[in-house]
Order: C-alpha cells, then sequence, then structure tokens
C-alpha cells in the first residue's frame, strides 16, 4: 500500500513507472523477432556499441537518445558489411564491431565529465528517468509497435520461411535492416530503464519465457509483452524498496518468470517432462 501510495504522492515515480511498463512491452514485442531469428548476439551487440554516441552525446550536451542511435545504426550496417563482402561469418563480424566501439565507448567515458549520469546509462536508474527521457520512450514504442502491426505477415514469412518470402517477392534483406532500426531503437529507449549491460536481458528472457508457454507467434508476442510489463513494474517496486538498481532488480524479475516456465510450463516444463517419463516408465512396467 506505501508503495501505491508513493506513486500516487510522487511524479517522479509515476514517470518511471509509466516508462518501465513501456519498455517491458516493446522489449517483449521485439523479442519475440529476435530470439525466433537467431538475433540474441546482435541484440547484446547494439546494446554495448551505442556507449560511444551517449558519451558524445554528453560531450555536445545534446540528448543520448541521438547519439546511442547514430551508433546502433552504425553497428548493425557495419555487421552487415563486414558479413556480406568478406568470408567472415555472422557471428565474428558481431564480435569485431561490437567490441571496437564499446573500446571506443570506454575511452570517450575517460574524457566526460558525466560520470554518475553515464553509470545511470550503463546500468540503469529509471528513478531518475527525465520528462525528455519518458516522452522519447512513448514515442519510440508507439513507433515499434506500429511497424510491427502494420507488417506482421512480412515479419511473419520472413522469420519461418525466407525462400517462401522472396517467392512472394519480399526482401529478406530489407526486413532484416528494418529490424535492426526497430531494435537500435528499443535498445536506446531501454537505457535509462534497465541500463546497456543488462538491456539485452529485457529483450531475450521475457520473449524466452513465452516461448515455452506457447507454439503461436501471436500469443508468443502477447505473453512476452505482458511478462515485459510486469517484470518492469514488480522491479521497480523492489528497485524503491530496497534501494537496488533498477536495472538489475528488472532483470532479477524476468529471470525469476523464465526459471518457473522452464520448470513448470505445461508442455515444455523440466518438472512436467519429469513425471511423465516416470509415469511411463510405470506403466510400461506394469
Amino acid at each position: 500500500m506505501s508503495f501505491i501510495q508513493d506513486i500516487q504522492n510522487y511524479e517522479f515515480l509515476q514517470k518511471a513507472l509509466f516508462t518501465a511498463i513501456i519498455v517491458g512491452i516493446i522489449s517483449g514485442v521485439l523479442g519475440s523477432f529476435i530470439i525466433l531469428r537467431g538475433m540474441s548476439l546482435m541484440g547484446d551487440a547494439i546494446s554495448h556499441a551505442v556507449l560511444p554516441g551517449v558519451a558524445i552525446s554528453y560531450m555536445l550536451g545534446i540528448s543520448y537518445f541521438y547519439g546511442a542511435v547514430v551508433f546502433g545504426l552504425l553497428t548493425a550496417f557495419g555487421i552487415g558489411f563486414i558479413t556480406q563482402n568478406s568470408r567472415i561469418k555472422n557471428d565474428t563480424s558481431i564480435g569485431i564491431v561490437f567490441s571496437a566501439f564499446f573500446a571506443v565507448g570506454i575511452i570517450l567515458i575517460g574524457k566526460a565529465n558525466t560520470s554518475t549520469d553515464l553509470t545511470s546509462i550503463l546500468f540503469g536508474n529509471v528513478l531518475a528517468v527525465r520528462d525528455s527521457d519518458m516522452w522519447i520512450t512513448l514515442g519510440v514504442g508507439i513507433f515499434v509497435l506500429l511497424m510491427i502491426v502494420l507488417f506482421f505477415k512480412e515479419f511473419l514469412v520472413s522469420t519461418f520461411d525466407p525462400t517462401l518470402a522472396a517467392s512472394f517477392g519480399l526482401s529478406n534483406k530489407l526486413i532484416h535492416y528494418g529490424l535492426m532500426v526497430l531494435l537500435t531503437l528499443v535498445t536506446v529507449a531501454s537505457l535509462q530503464t534497465v541500463g546497456i549491460i543488462l538491456v539485452v536481458a529485457m529483450l531475450i528472457t521475457p520473449a524466452a519465457t513465452a516461448y515455452l508457454l506457447t507454439n503461436r507467434l501471436s500469443h508468443m508476442i502477447v505473453i512476452s509483452s505482458i511478462l515485459g510489463a510486469v517484470s518492469a513494474v514488480i522491479g521497480l517496486y523492489i528497485s524503491f524498496i530496497y534501494n537496488w538498481p533498477s536495472g538489475a532488480a528488472i532483470v532479477l524479475v524476468t529471470t525469476a518468470f523464465f526459471i518457473t516456465a522452464l520448470l513448470f510450463s505445461p508442455k515444455h516444463g523440466v518438472v512436467w517432462r519429469a513425471l511423465k517419463m516416470r509415469k511411463n516408465k510405470t506403466a510400461v512396467g506394469q
């Protein structure tokens, strides 16, 4: 009850809760496509490679959003360029590009004079979210959800059967880079909430949990977005009550949901499978 009263009384908590819920929803929605397409490493790469953009933005006195988006897009297109124009495979390209950008970011942090702000970007501090951060996150959320709704069929076909998508005249390369743009936007929007280091967990864990609970993409997206939003709310509560870093608290909640699904999901749960195997062995013995 105290937490609810504090939300009603303090504007910074209202902004934090609103922003965290949006991040949870859009991360869950986009994360469903990311894990089905095997792009988890790309999400990790972009989340780390935006660091120099964040540092440069602070040094120039502008919103970190702009610098982070630029470096996120440079990372995505740089990885694609190396993969398509050399013998280097995609996972190797990811390692080369994101480690180089991350190294540049570390150097730039030493040159910046805003270590406190940069630390909050690294580890997340949703309780310190500003009006500009909240509105940027809302704008990104609306744009991402709109793109998913408008091009759901294209994303669906390209994800499960690229050959069929090509036969329909769809450009798998264009769809891939479109998802990279959305991934970059969601990553940057999540920085204030969970931070650079943990943003990939917000993208992957709720979607992975939903993947264990259903075999339909539409259901997976809904479950993943709900889990993301609920995890954000519970994580924010834990962060506020126990003075934990918000990003770490939110990620731990998502992980707890995943472990629960891993053990007890009706079709894929470890516990239920063990019980079924034991029941089958008993039946065979009889």
